[in-house]
């Protein structure tokens, strides 16, 4: 036989589900309050609001295109701003000192200050503002979380290197390659000529491909002064920070005076700069 108290417990269960069935529909069914008027009639928040979890932030369209073409510093670092942060160890887990374990291209003229990050190295420093005109969007263009490898569905950008969030291949060589001697005619790298050049790259560039650096994510004019004065400059992006054993292929944009034959080594090049690099295109774009 049932006991009287378990009765009585399941019947005063019932009752308060009851109770809060009906506050609900009553809750629904209720006009609105003062408070709940005026946030509805309230303008939309500058920034959006965090996303609920992890899975929805990885998901957010901004990482998708063609949002991530529009998105902006701001809302990359509302999330991101770790990447901003000075994080470097002053010394490695072994007890080498940050300040002794250098790579060959901190060794040159143009680079200053202490150890920094990879990020910081391309947006915050003295020189990457002095000279480049870099956003998130400059390198990353968006990634498909459920797909990493290019061509495996019809639905994947088609253009990302396996597991990377960047292509090097579009965006990192640009200035990482080597420096092409064999199409310049130098006599060897550029650390055996230069001083045969006096360091100066001017001597032959102050005619030759003079239309360059003319992409929104480069302060040209920056560049071309510093340039002047210091062959590092030059150098400093163009195989004095190699990361590869490849070179970039820039495009040979028209200079006054050039030749009209086109030589071997050229032919198939573009002529101008990718179209999301141009200012021009990119503003006639956001007109439309």
């Amino acid at each position: 036989m049932t006991a009287p108290w378990l009765k009585f417990l399941s019947w005063s269960g019932v009752c308060m589900a009851m109770t809060m069935v009906l506050g609900a529909c009553q809750d629904a069914g209720a006009p609105p309050t003062a408070a709940t008027s005026s946030a509805a009639s309230a303008p939309a928040p500058a920034v959006a609001p965090k996303p609920a979890s992890y899975h929805a932030a990885k998901y957010d369209p901004i990482h998708f295109k063609p949002a991530i073409d529009k998105a902006t510093d701001q809302q990359c670092l509302a999330c991101h701003a770790e990447v901003l942060k000075p994080t470097v160890r002053k010394a490695s887990l072994a007890g080498v000192p940050a300040s002794d374990a250098k790579a060959w291209y901190q060794v040159t003229s143009t680079y200053q200050g202490e150890q920094d990050t990879f990020h910081r190295r391309h947006l915050e420093t003295a020189m990457a503002k002095q000279l480049m005109n870099m956003r998130c969007t400059t390198c990353h263009e968006g990634n498909d979380p459920r797909d990493e490898a290019p061509g495996t569905s019809s639905t994947n950008f088609g253009h990302q290197t396996l597991r990377k969030m960047v292509n090097p291949e579009t965006v990192c060589l640009k200035c990482h390659g080597k420096m092409n001697v064999e199409v310049m005619g130098l006599p060897g790298p550029w650390e055996q000529s230069k001083a045969a050049f006096q360091n100066n790259c001017m001597l032959c560039h102050a005619g030759i491909r003079t239309t360059r650096h003319q992409v929104n994510y480069l302060n040209a004019k920056a560049i071309e002064e510093a340039g002047k004065t210091n062959g590092d400059v030059c150098f400093g992006c163009h195989g004095g920070r190699s990361w590869y054993r490849t070179h970039y292929p820039y495009p040979r944009h028209a200079w006054p005076g050039m030749a009209t034959e086109v030589p071997d080594w050229a032919k198939g090049r573009p002529t101008e700069s990718e179209v999301r690099f141009i200012s021009a295109a990119v503003n006639a774009g956001d007109k439309k």
